[in-house]
């Protein structure tokens, strides 16, 4: 008895609002159907249906929070029969049973097979062939990840690796709780006598940003490089390539410099492991991106291999769809290096939290205007820029962040080196 479960639609989704069925009680489903678009901390993203057959109950209905893993339908193929129904409340209802989210199902205590119960903790399956979706397969590659280690634990048509389940998959337990360390106390505000306040309800997002931030801050030792580069190459280039038809920014300059600095310098190209240091052959650059609720961080894929034209063309869709909360799963996944611009704000210079799993943010400042000695000794308007390196410790030495850095510089004070 296939029912439907709320999906894991991003690595730091715990809940997802049901924005509204696609389909109605009583539709017949084909595989590939739409039947719901669900909101997540990150986007508005298409549910699929992984079954056929008839849509016989709705758990939930449109515009209620529901837990990831939790029964939102059910869809019974020919001659299968309903079992007893969840006991749900609808959105806003105290006391209520009927229609809300029920609780969580796993996969190992679920009699029925579900559409994306959270993964259980079943043996490996080395013995026999991995059952898993091209998706999947793809996401799992830029990630770095081995099928194996997920194999018996798909949540997917007869135990199928689906994309949720590689998403939502650890790359290593570095994440967890260092050995012998306690949880960090959170200090809450009071009321301040005559000072009111406004209370603003934490988005999903919000939420996530703020446990991924603290994790970052208190499991990454964290170390800091500035290095302040001449702008002025940059700003004459982009104008002589923007002659041409095509527009750039500045942005995305420093986007495929960075890219291209990490394939020369590659230990910056890393990630923290539980017993190794994962070193990526490849780019994949996570460009943080502001919206409404927060902050996102979409990934460039093999952003090494791109022209200024195409880098270009992809940032602008990624931030549009950022915004418009339509960006799929895959595209927040995979990153192996962030940068963080907050130079259209007029912020000269500033320190970035690193982006877990990976080892390196970059942030970049505004370009100024400043005195400066050139190479005769003479005091002249200079155009600066300050670049400031974020590294993980464990992954990156301060030599190996320095050596970075001046291989970034090299390519913006040159920078029609980017175009071959």
């Amino acid at each position: 008895m296939p029912e439907i479960t709320m999906p894991k639609l991003s690595d730091t989704m715990n809940e997802g609002t049901l924005v509204r069925w696609c389909k109605q009680k009583g539709d017949t489903i084909e595989i590939g159907d739409l039947l719901a678009e669900v909101e997540t901390d990150k986007a508005t993203m298409e549910m699929e249906a992984f079954e056929e057959g008839v849509l016989t109950e709705l758990f939930v209905e449109a515009g209620a929070k529901v837990p990831v893993g939790a029964r939102i339908a059910m869809i019974l193929g020919k001659n299968e029969k309903a079992g007893a129904a969840p006991s749900v409340a609808s959105p806003g209802a105290t006391g209520s049973t009927s229609l809300s989210a029920a609780s969580p199902v796993s996969a190992s205590s679920a009699p029925m097979r579900s559409r994306s119960a959270i993964p259980g903790t079943a043996g490996s399956a080395s013995s026999v062939r991995i059952k898993v979706s091209p998706l999947a397969r793809k996401i799992a590659a830029s990630r770095g990840l081995r099928l194996e280690a997920l194999a018996g634990k798909g949540t997917g048509p007869g135990g199928r690796i689906i994309a949720a389940d590689v998403v939502s998959a650890p790359l290593s337990s570095s994440g967890a709780t260092a050995a012998g360390g306690s949880a960090v106390p959170t200090i809450l505000p009071a009321a301040i006598p005559g000072n009111p306040e406004t209370q603003i309800p934490l988005t999903g997002m919000r939420q996530i940003i703020a446990q991924r931030l603290l994790a970052s801050k208190t499991h990454i030792p964290h170390f800091y490089l500035s290095m302040e580069i001449d702008a002025a190459p940059m700003m004459a280039f982009r104008k002589e390539f923007n002659n041409t038809g095509s527009k750039i920014t500045f942005n995305d300059i420093v986007l495929l410099a960075t890219a291209r600095a990490a394939m020369e310098k590659p230990k910056v190209n890393a990630a923290f492991g539980a017993t190794s240091i994962y070193q990526y052959e490849s780019v994949n650059l996570s460009v943080a991106i502001a919206v409404e609720d927060g902050l996102v961080t979409p990934v460039i894929r093999d952003a090494q291999k791109l022209s200024l034209r195409e880098i270009s063309a992809a940032v602008k869709d990624l931030a549009t769809r950022a915004r418009d909360k339509k960006l799929k799963p895959e595209e927040f996944s995979g990153g192996t290096i962030t940068v963080s611009n907050l130079g259209a704000y007029g912020i000269d210079q500033f320190c970035a939290i690193i982006n877990p799993p990976q080892a390196a943010i970059l942030a970049v400042g505004a370009i100024t205007k400043k005195p400066v000695v050139n190479a005769q000794d003479q005091i002249v308007v200079g155009q600066r820029l300050i670049l400031t390196l974020s590294g993980d410790h464990r992954v990156v030495d301060g030599a190996v962040a320095a050596e970075y850095l001046g291989a970034l510089r090299k390519l913006l004070e040159s920078p029609t080196r980017l175009l071959f």
